[in-house]
């Protein structure tokens, strides 16, 4: 069959380059799955396909020569999706990549991630999950579902994904490590600054503070680092107010519960360990 030429789309009322307007291109073997993503994010005011490939080779360069924030990318047009992953991250670092896989595998997970993947989502992904994850992975954020998480946290724990040591140990103030530490149990900005005695704002610049000083990009490699690293082990995180504060703690509870039922998370809930964090 004659191959596809990789074609660009032009948004005519931005001129392609909207302020705040997320680039994407779309790398799937089926023509049909493009079309339905297009009408996907035909409805979003803040998404544009500007390319799309039908082959690896057409990925490359539409990679190379397209503007874009995230690309898509089946795991399907490359025999080693790894490798392939490897060599877009090199040739585009600026580009953020998406990777639809056919389900949910362990090795592949954990191996596309390690290799550079922002994004991992499953093929039966449904529409407002895919939206909201380029949102995330566009505002530099990491996208894995709920199995993924868990498959990441144990490769991690067991140093099978990152040796222990590959950054320097950073001493974190005893504030910073509480915050930390509730990071690492899947608490949002709102619970934090219940437990805690403060606001979410100062929750925020703290958070920004901590990802600095141990050079990492979001809340998800913040847990896995702490976590290998042991950063918040011993820290004992106090309990919700009883009285006074109710109406937020239940608040902060509620939001925090509802955030663990998604299916796909940029700022994934961590599993408790406390052997290490009682």
């Amino acid at each position: 069959m004659a191959s596809i030429p990789v074609n660009v789309e032009q948004n005519h009322e931005t001129g392609g380059e909207g302020k705040g307007i997320i680039r994407v291109i779309l790398a799937d073997t089926q023509a049909i799955f493009r079309a339905g993503l297009r009408k996907i994010f035909a409805l979003e005011d803040d998404i544009r396909v500007v390319g799309q490939a039908e082959t690896l080779a057409q990925t490359l360069s539409a990679s190379k020569k397209f503007s874009a924030d995230v690309l898509i990318f089946e795991s399907a047009l490359a025999p080693n999706p790894a490798d392939a992953v490897a060599e877009l991250v090199k040739q585009s670092p600026e580009v953020r990549l998406v990777v639809v896989t056919p389900d949910s595998n362990e090795e592949l997970t954990l191996e596309l991630f390690r290799r550079g993947a922002h994004g991992i989502v499953s093929r039966e992904v449904e529409p407002e999950l895919l939206v909201e994850c380029l949102r995330k992975v566009a505002a530099g954020e990491t996208w894995l579902d709920n199995q993924g998480v868990h498959w990441v946290m144990e490769a991690y724990r067991t140093q099978s994904l990152r040796p222990t040591g590959s950054r320097p140990k950073v001493q974190l103030t005893p504030k910073e490590a509480l915050i930390v530490s509730c990071v690492t149990q899947g608490m949002k900005n709102k619970e934090i600054a219940a437990r805690v005695g403060t606001t979410e704002q100062v929750v925020k610049n703290y958070l920004r503070k901590v990802y600095d000083k141990l050079g990492v990009a979001d809340r998800l490699e913040l847990a896995l680092y702490c976590l290998n690293h042991h950063v918040v082990d011993g820290t004992k995180i106090p309990p919700l107010p009883a009285s006074g504060n109710g109406h937020a703690a239940a608040a902060a509870a509620g939001a925090s519960s509802s955030g663990s039922a998604s299916s796909g998370i940029a700022t994934p809930p961590v599993p408790p360990f406390p052997e290490k964090l009682s």
